[in-house]
């Protein structure tokens, strides 16, 4: 009988592509306050990292009442835009949806999420998609310090009883490989997210399709021979 293993996912930028909505309700964000939204590699730059965080990374100069306002504008036009465009309106990436469904199947996997967004928000991206039901735990900025810090992870290990030898973060950033690595775990970095892969040196693999993923994630845990 196989060991029980966690595979925990972000999901901007992994999951699912969500850079319109996020590009659009940055705007909004810097509109609030008067301020012209930075060149989009800029933006994206900071997906996953906690929102008041990436606030403050974009706009280090304003006030901290500057930040609330954005941030209030930021939230306020995502949820107008995922209301109104539903799920369609940030897809998943091609392939996802099998491996998830995949790996949910098997009896000695764990299924977990961690990212920036907040539960509202994952819930209603998950329920649009049919997702929710395959993920055990799910770790978010409202309940956590923002990534790199290994929080999320350490909390996802203890709601599943799952150590960090038979655990693995799947991400598309450095903040997702660098949160792994603060947690003692493998971290496997796809490639089609939104950080280059100059930057996601610090992860144990790299894929850079999803149907790569389920050998990743054997190669990675059970010491099996990636597809």
């Amino acid at each position: 009988m196989m060991q029980p293993r966690l595979v925990i996912f972000d999901v901007d930028g992994t999951l699912s592509d969500s850079q319109g909505h996020i590009l659009a309700a940055m705007a909004d964000a810097f509109a609030a306050v008067g301020q012209p939204l930075p060149p989009r590699a800029v933006v994206l730059s900071i997906v996953g990292l906690s929102l008041e965080v990436a606030i403050a990374r974009l706009a280090p100069d304003l006030s901290p009442a500057e930040h609330t306002a954005m941030i209030a504008g930021y939230r306020a036009g995502f949820r107008s835009r995922r209301e109104a465009g539903g799920v369609a309106a940030t897809p998943l990436y091609p392939g996802i949806r099998e491996v998830v469904e995949g790996l949910a199947a098997q009896p000695h996997t764990v299924l977990g999420i961690a990212t920036g967004k907040s539960m509202r928000g994952l819930e209603a991206l998950l329920d649009g998609h049919g997702l929710r039901r395959h993920f055990v735990t799910m770790q978010v900025a409202d309940h956590h310090p923002s990534k790199p810090h290994p929080s999320m992870l350490m909390t996802a290990m203890a709601d599943t009883g799952i150590g960090p030898e038979r655990s693995v973060m799947i991400g598309d950033t450095s903040f997702d490989m660098d949160m792994a690595r603060a947690a003692g775990m493998a971290g496997i970095a796809v490639g089609w997210g939104y950080h280059p892969a100059r930057e996601l040196g610090s992860a144990t693999m790299h894929v850079a399709t999803a149907a790569e993923l389920p050998g990743a994630v054997d190669a990675v845990l059970d010491g099996m021979t990636a597809a």
